[in-house]
């Protein structure tokens, strides 16, 4: 006779064991109605799932995250039972939830076309407009690999005999469809309501390049149409705003085969560059930070001691010199280590701030390159700290706080916190673990900030809050981290003397604000659309002489503005005052400056928003005033204007 703990704390009472299912039914048939699947004891299981003892039980809708997992990954399934249905010849693989939706993989030599997706989610509609009910059974793993090759499905049976001999497989069923999973699914594909198949892919059998070429159907869903159209209008609306294209536009940047992954920065975009390292620059010295700057090449040994060359050399560039060997640094920390191993140091040092701009290599796949969001070559705002494990909380703090400030003057007040605790891969003991883990934990606590945990998400060599930035259009960009490390400085040989004159090993606190400058830039891009706050646009007034006759008094304006400090070009192309405003308008120049026989007559500037507002005729000290105002807003103004 089991008895439920709900999340409110209140407690049923059951004669006999009873599912997830019964338990929501007797709650209320809304909630019965809605329920996916349960959260019993911390495990995710289906609807069905049978209860027999006492148990902490949370019902899964389509409202909660794991609810959205769930139709994802049974969404999956019937894509895979609507190809086996429509191409029977057609070899299922595999097909996980991703971010915002799924894939499958599938063996077909015919391959499929467009067309063909068209053909196959009709089928998906019709499949769970038929509310099939979803069945799990359980077999033993050379039961599993007998009925799938049976069924034609080799590479199926392959990843099975993968699996250890002892291990117990769950599958799922519905129709004449059935699939390994570890589950839980939906308890009928009528609970799938809202989804769309993207594209085609290529990829290859256990994602080896030496196997043979699979085809990759790429989809999403959705708990309802109405979250499904306004993914789709998302998904518009980063198209228009894909930094790529808007680089081409107001020629910012380019890619070229000959350094892939690598930026060729054009004066424009480097001008944007130049004026968030100053910004954060700024804002560290301010906070105690030192800079610094390390080598780009060093010594392969100092990352074998490290920690790193078990970890990331798949990852690393690599050369050699005179029979030594040498890595192209993936990272900083090491080299801070260095600098901070030179001379003695006492605890009256510490905290000790070192921070680089340190331009980073590292050998991505060709394949995942993403522009500016993933690159070979990128610079990242680092910054370690040296300090004592009583100075981690104020410290932590400390940082948290200019974080926070730098987010909002860049234009991001949605800021997501998460708490990423120990991997299954890791250096050091419990214990150090444990101090780690709780003093990144009170930190947050202290600060009465709202955070989530993700437990096994820690680097190798500590544990770690991440902070993520949530974009105008909803899209979430993870930035900011500092990671709490007791075992870097250790294996380094980093010391100083305590107030007791002992050797001591400092803790080490890495910590970047943006990360990588380079995907800063491109989430500003697109954040933006291109149009720049005053303080952050490359350039923030053009000055237009309409004829000949105002060339003098344009160039006179234009040093003007530039003694003032302000980025401004002059425009004094022989072409129609028409054609001179849309050029600059599609460079989104937040103001243009338009000088006629009138203006040079009464020594005023007629002044051309942005978003095409005439601001009338004005004084230049009052034009400079207002540029003065609109940089004082840093990206808290308006993303319209």
């Amino acid at each position: 006779m089991p008895t439920i703990t709900l999340p409110d704390n209140s407690q049923r009472a059951y004669d006999r064991a009873v599912t997830v299912m019964q338990v929501s039914a007797s709650i209320g048939r809304g909630l019965a109605k809605a329920t996916l699947g349960g959260m019993v004891n911390g495990k995710l299981v289906d609807a069905a799932y049978r209860i027999e003892k006492d148990s902490n039980v949370r019902i899964i809708t389509a409202r909660d995250p794991e609810g959205l997992a769930i139709i994802r990954h049974s969404c999956a399934h019937l894509m895979a039972q609507a190809v086996k249905a429509l191409y029977p010849a057609a070899q299922v693989t595999i097909g996980p939830v991703i971010e915002d939706g799924f894939y499958y993989d599938y063996a077909y030599e015919p391959g499929f076309t467009s067309d063909d997706l068209v053909q196959i989610e009709k089928k998906m509609l019709a499949l769970a407009k038929a509310d099939l009910t979803v069945t799990r059974t359980v077999k033993t793993r050379d039961e599993a690999i007998r009925l799938f090759r049976d069924m034609g499905e080799e590479y199926k049976a392959q990843i099975i005999e993968s699996i250890p001999q002892d291990e117990t497989l769950s599958l799922y069923s519905q129709g004449d469809f059935i699939d390994l999973c570890r589950g839980p699914h939906v308890p009928s594909t009528g609970k799938i309501k809202a989804f769309k198949l993207m594209k085609l892919a290529g990829s290859y059998w256990r994602g080896d390049a030496n196997n043979e070429m699979l085809q990759r159907i790429y989809g999403t869903a959705w708990p309802d149409k109405k979250s499904l159209k306004a993914y789709l209008q998302r998904l518009e609306e980063a198209e228009k705003r894909d930094h790529r294209k808007l680089a081409k536009k107001q020629d910012l940047f380019h890619f070229q085969e000959e350094a892939p992954g690598m930026v060729f920065w054009h004066p424009k975009g480097w001008a944007i560059y130049k004026i968030v390292e100053q910004y954060i620059s700024t804002k560290m010295q301010a906070h105690g930070y030192q800079e610094i700057h390390t080598p780009q090449i060093v010594d392969q040994r100092l990352w074998e001691r490290s920690g790193h060359w078990d970890k990331f050399r798949d990852n690393m560039f690599t050369t050699s010199s005179e029979n030594r060997d040498y890595a192209i640094k993936p990272m900083n920390c090491p080299c801070h280590v260095q600098v901070f191993n030179q001379g003695l140091k006492s605890y009256r040092d510490l905290p000790l701030r070192l921070a680089e701009f340190g331009s980073c290599h590292r050998n991505e796949v060709s394949g995942s390159l993403h522009g500016l969001m993933r690159a070979r070559n990128f610079t990242q705002d680092d910054a370690h700290i040296f300090c004592t494990e009583a100075q981690i909380q104020d410290e932590v703090a400390k940082f948290i706080d200019m974080l926070f400030k730098v987010y909002r003057d860049f234009g991001f007040d949605d800021v997501i916190i998460k708490l990423s605790t120990r991997p299954d891969d890791r250096v050091g003991s419990d214990a150090i673990w444990d101090k780690a883990e709780q003093a990144l934990a009170h930190a947050l606590d202290n600060k009465k900030i709202t955070w989530q945990l993700q437990p096994g998400e820690g680097a190798f060599y500590g544990p770690k809050i991440e902070f993520s930035l949530k974009d105008c259009i909803g899209r979430v960009w993870q930035c900011g981290t500092i990671q709490v490390d007791f075992s870097m400085p250790e294996r380094l040989d980093a010391a100083y003397i305590s107030e007791d004159s002992s050797k001591q090993i400092p803790v080490m606190l890495h910590r970047a604000i943006v990360g990588s400058m380079e995907r800063f830039i491109g989430i500003l891009i697109e954040h933006y659309a291109g149009a720049f706050p005053v303080w952050l646009a490359p350039v923030q007034v053009v000055v237009i002489a309409i004829t000949e006759k105002q060339i003098i008094y344009a160039k006179k304006t234009s040093e003007t503005l530039k003694n003032h400090g302000f980025r401004v070009e002059v425009d004094l192309r022989n072409e129609t005052i028409g054609l001179k405003i849309r050029d600059h308008a599609m460079q989104r120049v937040p103001y243009l400056v338009i000088l006629g026989a009138r203006e040079q007559a009464q020594n005023n500037v007629a002044v051309r928003a942005r978003n095409g507002e005439d601001l009338g005729a004005m004084l230049l000290a009052n034009f400079i005033q207002r540029l003065h105002n609109d940089i004082a807003c840093l990206g808290r103004i308006n993303l319209e204007d």
